[in-house]
């Protein structure tokens, strides 16, 4: 909020510490928040909205409490009811519910995930217009970090894959009012069971909240021309759909500014891409100004 406030932050390559990068929030238009605890944020939303900033949240509600995967999350109990006050406060189409990602192992089978699954859906479907999820991608952080934990937990195979899209197709059906569904940069083609593939930073999603704003719907609405100043280079076919390059290849994010950082968050989520260790994060933290110009 104090970078909002100030009206830019700068943005550091994770990879490469000298690479910099100032944002402005001058033309800010919409920001997509990533969370499995935005409670902190409500008290800031309705100046979000005064300052005429547009928003939705990928609100991951999992449920790996026996197996404390996420050590450092409120109580499942809390995390539901604080995505149903969100709900409440701006919208079921503005609020996307993402079980994320799919882990196996340490007792973790296809029918105990999508047990939970069916049981949070009980929970979340009157709150949210979709379900996204995704399956754990075993990076070489992530491999030392879950084994740490417990040796047994891995990816899910391609046949599990399938039987959990099929499963998870089944528990939408069976609800009063079934979800859009879609699964996260996932290279197997699960449309046969009703799941597409998903846009985390959805350009209709967007048109969909600015109606008014112009410069939404020419850079996200149309054909993308090739200048777009600061934020889009690319431009697209038609019929294809517009997407940020800088991702990668089976992810249908549309161009946007990503101003997060790595190896900032106390949640610890043992299959955590973006945090290399607890030490690291520790490190990190310890260093964190909430006055300086970096997130």
């Amino acid at each position: 909020m104090n970078r909002l406030r100030a009206g830019y932050c700068l943005w550091q390559n994770p990879f490469n510490a000298a690479q910099k990068q100032y944002i402005s929030f001058e033309k800010c238009a919409a920001i997509v928040f990533w969370s499995k605890n935005p409670r902190p944020l409500l008290p800031h939303l309705a100046e979000i909205e005064a300052r005429g900033i547009r928003f939705y949240f990928q609100y991951t509600v999992n449920d790996y409490v026996h197996e404390g995967l996420e050590p450092g999350l409120p109580p499942l109990s809390e995390r539901i009811a604080t995505f149903r006050e969100l709900s409440r406060r701006i919208g079921r189409q503005r609020v996307i519910w993402r079980f994320d990602p799919i882990v196996m192992g340490a007792g973790l089978t296809v029918e105990t995930v999508l047990a939970r699954l069916r049981e949070l859906a009980t929970a979340l479907a009157p709150y949210t217009e979709k379900l996204v999820f995704s399956f754990l991608d075993m990076y070489r952080k992530t491999q030392r970090n879950l084994a740490s934990l417990d040796a047994s937990l891995r990816a899910p195979t391609e046949a599990e894959v399938y039987r959990i899209a099929e499963g998870v197709a089944e528990m939408n059906a069976a609800l009063p009012r079934p979800l859009l569904l879609a699964a996260c940069a996932e290279e197997l083609d699960l449309q046969r069971f009703g799941v597409e593939k998903n846009r985390c930073i959805d350009a209709g999603l967007l048109c969909r909240l600015c109606p008014a704003d112009a410069d939404i719907h020419r850079i996200y609405g149309g054909l993308a021309p090739r200048e777009q100043g600061g934020l889009l280079a690319p431009s697209r076919r038609p019929g294809r759909p517009l997407k940020d390059t800088g991702q990668r290849k089976a992810c249908g994010c549309a161009p946007a500014k990503d101003i997060g950082s790595y190896n900032t968050c106390l949640h610890l989520c043992a299959y955590c891409y973006a945090n290399s260790s607890k030490a690291a994060v520790l490190r990190e933290m310890e260093k964190t100004d909430s006055n300086s110009e970096k997130l």
